[in-house]
């Protein structure tokens, strides 16, 4: 204790090292009695302005719009300079960013498609129940884990997709290496009412009372562990009610037990902005950010998107994906990508989406760390492995299933 001798004889004239405070020790909580300042809110989301990006081919309505070229016509320090820019806009600036022609075939966005309807009209001959976020159920065809179904239904337009380098880009931009991706394809109906504002996982999936319990600081720090995207699977204009968005609402800190708060939402109702996309353009935003689907006012629009929501390597994503059976599923596809690029961007860019690249948790008496390093072998290792030495489907899947059986406590 301050003041007292300690076993030795010494007289401590700091705590930790440091003078102590007469400032009292602030809570760690948000207070549950006093509410968040909608006045600091309205300050913060009306008078910021969007900083100037130089390789955004527009900004709208404080929202950049990258117009993407080819991706092997980027050098490795434009790649770079594009990923600083949306880490930026992420965590500093307006929080969202559109990118246009992310997906540019619409041949395989049809596909694709087609894919999609054969998944939502195959569940809705199941008795099974089905519900949905913000929505009555069977108001709008939902799939839930869309990325292993797609796989599972369509290994072909799969691989094609999912090879597409831009997603690791932009993903790896806010969540760094080893994330893993999601996907939920979400259709929404012309006469479809609009969501109430809200902010996304983890802690804008539970409720008040639950959220009021985590720390001032794992509240902040929640939104680096995902990235929310879409993906335009049908044109949305404005009509249609495409996504509305509250640029720069992700820095306010108290967010997550603001976001139901009535005055808040009146708020977002009168002050949201929406961007049109066409089909293959792709929306990403952090999870902080106040947004909701809109209302599909439209005539003959069937709202199509494919939705993203793609985890840190150190958070939990939101739904399971059994990799091995969507490995088996598409490995002829994989090896053929492979033998005809090799272990090119697109080939990464699928082995990221199949197999863990974070070898943790695991069983370190029996997953030994490599010589010289502190991690044992990931599952991306042992997939990528497997490929440089022409391994076949059975001896890859069986190396997998020994790395998860191994890791076992």
């Amino acid at each position: 204790m301050n003041g007292v001798a300690d076993t030795n004889g010494h007289t401590p004239s700091k705590t930790n090292g440091r003078h102590p405070s007469k400032t009292a020790i602030p809570p760690r909580l948000f207070s549950t009695s006093n509410p968040p300042s909608l006045q600091e809110f309205k300050d913060l989301t009306t008078k910021s302005t969007c900083p100037a990006y130089p390789l955004a081919t527009t900004i709208t309505s404080n929202i950049p719009i990258y117009t993407l070229p080819p991706y092997s016509s980027l050098t490795p320090s434009q790649l770079s300079a594009l990923q600083d820019e949306w880490n930026h806009i992420l965590l500093s600036g307006p929080g969202v960013f559109v990118t246009k022609n992310l997906f540019p075939s619409a041949p395989l966005l049809s596909r694709v498609n087609a894919a999609f309807s054969q998944i939502i009209a195959s569940e809705r001959s199941s008795s099974a129940p089905k519900g949905d976020h913000f929505a009555t159920s069977g108001a709008n065809d939902r799939i839930w884990n869309s990325f292993s179904k797609h796989g599972l239904t369509d290994p072909c337009s799969f691989v094609t997709y999912y090879s597409n380098p831009y997603l690791p880009l932009i993903a790896s931009a806010w969540l760094g290496p080893h994330h893993r991706l999601t996907a939920q394809v979400n259709i929404v109906k012309p006469g479809s009412a609009p969501q109430i504002s809200h902010r996304d996982y983890h802690l804008g999936f539970q409720s008040a009372l639950s959220c009021s319990a985590f720390p001032r600081a794992a509240q902040v720090a929640s939104q680096f562990l995902t990235l929310q995207g879409a993906v335009a699977h049908s044109d949305m204009p404005v009509e249609s009610g495409p996504t509305r968005l509250l640029p720069f609402s992700q820095m306010f800190e108290e967010g997550y037990m603001a976001y139901r708060l009535a005055g808040f939402q009146e708020f977002f109702a009168e002050q949201y902005v929406s961007m049109p996309l066409s089909l293959g353009d792709g929306l990403f935003f952090n999870p902080a950010l106040f947004h909701a689907a809109g209302e599909n006012e439209s005539r003959d629009v069937m709202r199509s998107a494919n939705l993203l929501q793609i985890s840190s390597a150190f958070g939990k994503t939101m739904e399971s994906v059994d990799t091995l059976s969507l490995l088996e599923a598409c490995w002829e596809e994989l090896v053929l990508l492979y033998r005809g690029e090799g272990m090119s961007v697109r080939v990464q860019a699928l082995i990221g989406h199949l197999a863990e690249g974070y070898p943790f948790p695991t069983n370190l008496d029996r997953r030994v760390p490599g010589p010289g390093g502190m991690a044992p072998e990931s599952e991306r290792d042992v997939l990528r492995r497997g490929l440089e030495r022409g391994a076949s489907r059975e001896e890859v899947l069986g190396e997998i299933r020994r790395v998860r059986e191994d890791a076992r406590a």
